[in-house]
């Protein structure tokens, strides 16, 4: 069967995209401007990805088991070359062409495995505007730092290339508005690497709440409490080593000069992040919520507070924070932080085995308060268990760690043209909420009033602002995908 790609010629990159030049030989005057907000920002404009949203894609280009799958890695640090090397691993008929990064001392491990595996070396190059403009790359995994996540998709997608993107998907809230909307113009499998989403034990939950079993859902408890410390890199360098391309390692962010602290503790930094705790690792237990909740819309009103309650350096971000969502006929609260250490994420023994973590000092659960009864939930493992009246277990249903199964889906996907399991729309929706959380935060600890039609904050003008974001010529996200 002949493979039909979306793929036209190489001037989407350039003056579709207006990169007339390579990134890193882009003028300083042009990259100090910044580019029109994100999203559909003006007042009472219903999104307009809502009417574009498909549930299966053109049956025109689907492939047999048979057919090779053709990929490239984008950000080849520790995350990205475990995803692209269990990718290699789950399925025989894959082949990686590229590993891309714009650091020079990563991507050695990612192209040395890959080789033993395919026999053959992926291709090692920095700018990802090279992996798009190859016709034969099918799809791609895009594990960047979160400030680059959600231009590369919209890129790839351009491109007719299909994308795996990890969490946080966005760092901006519009953003993935145009994400939803250039998934579905090009017809393009996006997958968010909210792995929870493929996991059964989530939506054994979810049914046992549907059916009624406990009752009228009240209240629901979210934790993110990562076992810390955590360390940041305090040290700074005027010069950036000769390894890397900080100019294109800071994309759509603002020119700022190199510093270490910069760029190996990122995760602390808004230029690039939502934070540590909130921003990146809360986003599971979050998404997993929404799946056992049936996926509820939008809050009418978020609440954050919090700070810099232990650490005294270089970082924005706070280290802890508590969260209130409130959804009008529940509430939803999130405790985040980076700093426990006594707080105990669910092992690999039950992750990967049977049995359930020790609730009282799991720092990643979620619990669902009913009329009749209290469910705990593990994050990545660990299954559910529900305890009724008497203090007793009344049911529970054992779950493991599904990233095999979320990457397998994305491939499966890949040639069925059927939406994955952690689809853009729902993905968008989930980090919607983190941003609704740091926004409040950022705006003096402020309960925000929401809008779920327009996706608009309506009650605080900084808030607002704040949302939409900024981004360096060159690097903005296309208000028309």
């Amino acid at each position: 069967m002949k493979r039909s790609k979306f793929f036209s010629n190489l001037s989407w990159s350039m003056a579709g995209l207006g990169l007339a030049t390579s990134c890193s030989n882009l003028k300083e005057e042009e990259l100090s401007r910044n580019a029109e907000p994100a999203g559909d920002q003006a007042a009472g404009k219903v999104p307009a990805y809502r009417g574009k949203i498909k549930t299966a894609f053109s049956k025109g280009d689907v492939l047999s088991s048979n057919e090779r799958v053709v990929l490239a890695l984008i950000g080849a640090g520790h995350w990205g070359t475990n995803l692209i090397l269990t990718v290699a691993d789950i399925n025989k008929n894959v082949f990686v062409k590229y590993v891309c990064d714009v650091d020079d001392t990563r991507g050695g491990r990612a192209i040395s495995e890959l080789k033993k595996i395919q026999e053959v070396s992926p291709v090692r190059v920095r700018d990802m505007r090279r992996v798009f403009e190859d016709g034969e790359v099918d799809g791609v995994i895009i594990a960047t730092p979160q400030h680059w996540h959600a231009l590369a998709c919209i890129w790839a997608c351009q491109a007719g290339k299909d994308v795996y993107v990890e969490k946080n998907i966005t760092l901006h809230m519009g953003e993935g508005q145009k994400m939803v909307e250039a998934a579905m113009k090009y017809e393009r499998i996006v997958q968010c690497g909210t792995q929870n989403r493929s996991a059964d034990y989530a939506l054994s939950a979810r049914d046992y709440i549907k059916n009624g079993k406990l009752g009228q859902v009240l209240a629901v408890n979210v934790s993110g409490l990562l076992d810390g410390p955590i360390p940041f890199n305090e040290k700074e360098e005027e010069k950036a080593p000769d390894t890397i391309d900080w100019n294109l390692w800071l994309g759509p962010a603002r020119k700022v000069p190199y510093s270490v602290s910069r760029h190996k503790s990122n995760i602390f930094y808004w230029d690039y992040s939502g934070g540590l705790a909130l921003g990146n690792g809360a986003i599971h237990q979050l998404d997993l919520a929404r799946i056992v909740l049936d996926n509820p819309g939008f809050p009418e009103s978020v609440y954050c507070t919090g700070g810099r309650y232990l650490f005294n350096d270089l970082r924005d971000t706070p280290d802890y924070q508590m969260t209130t969502f409130d959804y009008g006929n529940f509430v939803l609260t999130l405790q985040t932080g980076e700093f426990s250490p006594y707080m105990l994420k669910t092992s690999p023994e039950i992750r990967y085995g049977d049995g359930f973590p020790e609730w009282k000092q799991n720092s990643t659960k979620i619990i669902i308060y009913g009329t009749e009864g209290v469910m705990y939930v593990g994050r990545m493992g660990g299954g559910w268990q529900v305890y009724g009246k008497d203090r007793q277990i009344v049911d529970q249903e054992q779950g493991l760690f599904p990233l095999r199964e979320h990457l397998g889906n994305f491939i499966d996907c890949i040639r069925s043209r059927e939406q994955p399991n952690g689809n853009i729309v729902e993905g968008h929706r989930s980090a919607t909420l983190i941003h609704l959380a740091n926004l409040s935060y950022r705006a003096g600890k402020k309960q925000l009033y929401f809008s779920g039609d327009t996706e608009l904050i309506t009650n605080d003008p900084q808030a607002r602002e704040l949302a939409l974001g900024s981004y360096r010529e060159g690097f903005e996200i296309p208000q028309e995908v």
